[in-house]
């Protein structure tokens, strides 16, 4: 229950923090948004129907999706962070921190990349292209902040036509800045390898198939100097599961001796699929979220 309070106060601290940034840097300068949003304004102007009634219109099979396929889990939260981010919309002024258009479109793309990546890492999302981006990660390793941004160009580039195309440029700099810093918080799409030598091989490798249901090769291995035996376990993680496969092996062996580097490539046994496994998330969160299946055998 703690840890439920603790990712909504995130989400809510964060979905106000895009209401500030859309008011203060973005909506001034006419700064349009990307994603959802985006074709909302443009439906708007094509039809006599508000944009509003068409953003709710558009997120609905949106959210219908990540139901079924991202859990309840996420969609609530989701739509926390909407109704939240909509409404301290209605109370912060929109009033222009800066004259420059393009410094407030840095800074605002810096601001929402921030909010929504945590909205993210807390297991939610602000709607619209953050959900089909997070599904789409499910069956491709692509960052979900370059993915975003990949559909969020096709909005901007037709808006463009219809509004200008300066301000399409703006828009199109601070959704790009936007996908950089998501990419930054939202690491799940990093891969890394681990090797731990430890003499306490069973319990470790216990331990990490329970919690990151990946495959683990284990190999047998002698010390050089002291000719003790003990066991190689290597594995492929992402960076987001190595916050707590630290504290994890350290608990159980803290003379293991542990080696993680950057993976460039994987091939085989290390695909995303659509099961939905428990697996601990910030601040000890258990969250029902997509697992990555497997490493090495």
């Amino acid at each position: 229950m703690v840890d439920k309070f603790y990712s909504l106060v995130v989400i809510f601290i964060s979905s106000v923090l895009l209401g500030f940034a859309f008011n203060m840097f973005l909506l001034p300068h006419e700064i349009l948004s990307g994603g959802v949003t985006g074709l909302a304004m443009i439906f708007s102007l094509m039809t006599p129907i508000n944009a509003g009634i068409w953003l709710i219109v558009l997120n609905i099979p949106i959210f219908v999706l990540g139901w079924m396929k991202l859990g309840k889990t996420f969609i609530l939260y989701s739509i926390f962070s909407v109704a939240v981010t909509s409404i301290s919309m209605l109370y912060i002024p929109v009033m222009k921190v800066t004259e420059d258009a393009l410094l407030s479109s840095v800074f605002g793309g810096v601001l929402i990349g921030i909010g929504g990546g945590l909205i993210i890492r807390f297991y939610g999302s602000g709607g619209g292209f953050d959900v089909i981006g997070l599904l789409l990660t499910m069956k491709r390793d692509i960052p979900l902040g370059f993915l975003v941004f990949c559909l969020n160009s096709v909005v901007i580039f037709v808006s463009g036509f219809i509004f200008s195309w300066e301000l399409a440029m703006y828009t199109m700099a601070s959704i790009y800045i936007t996908g950089l810093v998501i990419d930054r918080i939202h690491t799940r799409h990093h891969k890394l390898s681990l090797m731990v030598v430890t003499s306490k091989g069973d319990a470790v490798k216990k331990q990490l198939i329970e919690n990151l249901y990946r495959g683990i090769t284990v190999t047998d291995g002698e010390g050089a100097y002291s000719g003790n035996k003990v066991k190689v376990l290597y594995s492929v993680i992402s960076r987001y599961e190595l916050a707590y496969v630290r504290p994890l092996i350290k608990a159980i062996d803290p003379n293991a001796f542990v080696s993680i580097s950057e993976t460039m490539e994987v091939m085989g046994n290390f695909r995303k699929d659509d099961n939905f496994k428990k697996l601990p998330g910030p601040s000890g969160t258990v969250y029902d979220t997509a697992s990555d299946s497997a490493g090495p055998l």
